[in-house]
């Protein structure tokens, strides 16, 4: 579980002590679960879970791998889940990006997804 912990923190760009203050945990708490010094108990595997929308049984068992990380939401759900994630986000990039999409035309956004999907492989 140590591995998967930080892969969930890394996923959403946190260092150890945001992502403790976002549980109501100290930072060197997170530091001892991911070296695998302690165990995580039930409620802040739950808390990591609904804070982060991650599968829980990915969580606990590492079961269908990486591509199991996240729970199945509703496209709305996802949305407005990704978009509350970018809307508190210091990343300058992803803040330009936010604000650059939100702005172009309609039509130059169809083109740029048909891009994106062909850069990234996605059909």
């Amino acid at each position: 579980m140590k591995d998967r912990i930080k892969k969930i923190r890394k996923a959403v760009g946190l260092t150890q002590k945001e992502f403790a203050e976002k549980l109501g945990l100290k930072q060197n708490t997170i530091a001892t679960y991911e070296m695998g010094r302690i165990s995580v108990s039930d409620a802040v595997i739950i808390s990591i879970c609904r804070e982060f929308g991650i599968n829980e049984v990915w969580l606990r068992t590492g079961e269908g791998g990486d591509e199991n990380m996240y729970k199945k939401l509703p496209d709305e759900d996802r949305f407005s889940l990704n978009l509350g994630k970018l809307s508190v986000s210091e990343n300058e990039f992803v803040r330009r990006g936010v604000n650059l999409l939100a702005e172009t035309d309609p039509e130059k956004l169809k083109t740029l997804e048909e891009f994106m999907k062909k850069w990234l492989g996605i059909e």
